[in-house]
C-alpha cells in the first residue's frame, strides 16, 4: 500500500514502481471512479473504500502478483479495513489539496518505509524493490 496525502507523489511512485514488480496498480481515484461509484466520502464510506481496495489487492496476491494500491488511506480504521500489507508511507507534504482530507488524516503510527522529500521516484521505487527481497 502507499498512502499519504492527496498530491504527496503516492501516483507518480506507484507508476515507477508498478513495471518494477511487474505488479497490478489499483489507483484509489479510478477504482471509485469505475468499481466504488456507489461510495462517498464519508468516513465509513472511506473504510469500506479500503476494505474494498485490500480486498482486490488480496486476490492478486493469491494468485502469485503483486498488487500496489494507491490512496489516501488516511486513519487507523481505513488501514485496519484494508488488511495487512506492507506500508510505504509519502510523507513529503504538510498538507494537501483537500481541507477535509487534511483534517481527517492521521499520520500512520507503523509503516515499513517513509518516502522523504528528498529523491525521486525512480530512487524510492528501487529502494522499495531492495526492501520487499530477492523475489521483487
Amino acid at each position: 500500500m502507499i498512502m499519504g496525502l492527496p498530491g504527496a507523489g503516492k501516483t507518480t511512485l506507484a507508476r515507477a514502481l508498478a513495471p518494477l514488480l511487474n505488479a497490478v496498480l489499483f489507483n484509489a481515484d479510478e477504482v471509485r471512479a469505475n468499481i466504488n461509484r456507489d461510495l462517498g466520502y464519508g468516513h465509513p464510506d472511506r473504510v469500506e473504500h479500503a476494505r474494498r481496495m485490500g480486498w482486490m489487492c488480496d486476490r492478486v496476491a493469491q494468485a502469485g502478483h503483486y498488487a500496489i494500491a494507491d490512496f489516501i488511506c488516511p486513519t487507523p480504521e481505513t488501514r485496519t479495513a484494508f488488511g495487512p500489507a506492507f506500508v510505504i508511507f509519502v510523507d513529503r507534504i504538510v498538507a494537501g489539496r483537500f481541507e477535509d482530507t487534511n483534517r481527517l488524516f492521521v499520520r500512520p503510527s507503523q509503516f515499513d518505509l517513509r518516502v522523504t522529500p528528498e529523491g525521486g521516484p525512480e530512487h524510492w521505487a528501487s529502494l522499495i524493490v531492495s526492501r520487499l527481497g530477492p523475489n521483487a
